[in-house]
């Protein structure tokens, strides 16, 4: 790493304790604080996102650039800037030289959020659902796909976003050697839905199963995450045949307006929660709080300190 990045922790490194294993650390992302969500709802999920992993037994390290600094860890002041600034610019791998140069705000994509995790050792990361191929045409592919083909995660999801291509993604993740667990599940989550009736590569039933593959992940030096794949609560849920109306207006209405690349997936999330009443909104907190604990979860078996993989 160039001296001029500079990354920082505020706290602690994902670096050995005092007995020499290591601290069980789950990184968070930001967008959904500066972007996702209005104030004063986008800080309370912060805090409470935080608050889920350290009951769970993890340090949370909620991911962003403050004045071109990759930062993995945020105050309490700095969470609070990210929550109210209108001036926090959303922040993909190409848009890093830029905020670093610069010395902007950024609030972190998952593809981001991955990478800058990976600079501070954080292997284990939570967020809502990963992005992919969108519908149509197929050339707007998010670049969170290629990420998982080449930065080391575990990325903690409920699958990818339910406006998307669900076939199309999973066959990019095959192609680019990315293993899906499922989570308790043998079909891969569609966001609001517990299924698509699409098949994972794998089903996992414990934190430990999980920490196994990756650890197995490790030794065989294969590039790339491991994306573990979670169905939102079942209260939470929104059946498929429910949300699936509300999702093709929303996405003939974005092509309509002609959207592209980053436009897209902000108007029909907003959309989609006026069309069902913002139930798909109380969906999205909900999965956002499960995967956070899974992480949590997941991390403190990668650091010894939970039952090992059944069998």
């Amino acid at each position: 790493m160039h001296s001029n990045v500079s990354l920082k922790d505020e706290k602690v490194r994902n670096s050995p304790a005092m007995d020499g294993t290591k601290r069980p650390i789950v990184a968070l992302e930001s967008t959904v604080i500066s972007h996702g969500l209005p104030y004063p709802q986008n800080l309370e999920l912060a805090r409470e996102m935080e608050q889920i992993v350290r009951q769970h037994g993890a340090e949370p390290r909620t991911v962003a650039v403050i004045n071109g600094e990759l930062r993995a860890g945020l105050s309490p002041q700095e969470l609070e800037r990210l929550a109210t600034s209108q001036h926090v610019r959303k922040v993909s791998r190409r848009d890093l030289p830029v905020v670093v140069a610069r010395r902007l705000d950024g609030a972190t994509t998952v593809a981001t959020t991955m990478w800058i995790a990976s600079q501070h050792g954080i292997e284990v990361f939570a967020t809502g659902g990963i992005g992919g191929v969108h519908r149509g045409a197929g050339n707007d592919i998010s670049a969170d796909l290629q990420e998982l083909a080449q930065t080391p995660a575990i990325v903690v999801c409920a699958g990818a976003k339910a406006i998307l291509d669900l076939p199309a993604t999973l066959e990019y993740l095959e192609t680019f050697g990315v293993t899906v667990v499922g989570y308790g599940t043998e079909e891969f989550p569609a966001f609001y839905s517990r299924s698509s009736g699409l098949p994972v590569d794998v089903r996992c039933d414990s934190a430990g199963e999980v920490a196994a593959i990756w650890r197995a992940r490790r030794e065989l030096a294969l590039p790339g995450g491991l994306l573990v794949t979670v169905p939102i609560p079942v209260e939470a849920e929104i059946p498929a045949a429910e949300i699936e109306p509300a999702i093709e207006q929303a996405v003939a209405e974005a092509e309509t307006r002609g959207l592209r690349s980053a436009e897209v997936t902000p108007f029909l999330l907003s959309r989609i929660g006026a069309l069902t009443g913002q139930r798909s909104l109380h969906a999205n907190l909900a999965l956002l709080r499960n995967n956070a604990r899974v992480a949590s979860e997941i991390a403190v078996a990668l650091c010894g300190e939970s039952v090992t993989a059944a069998g």
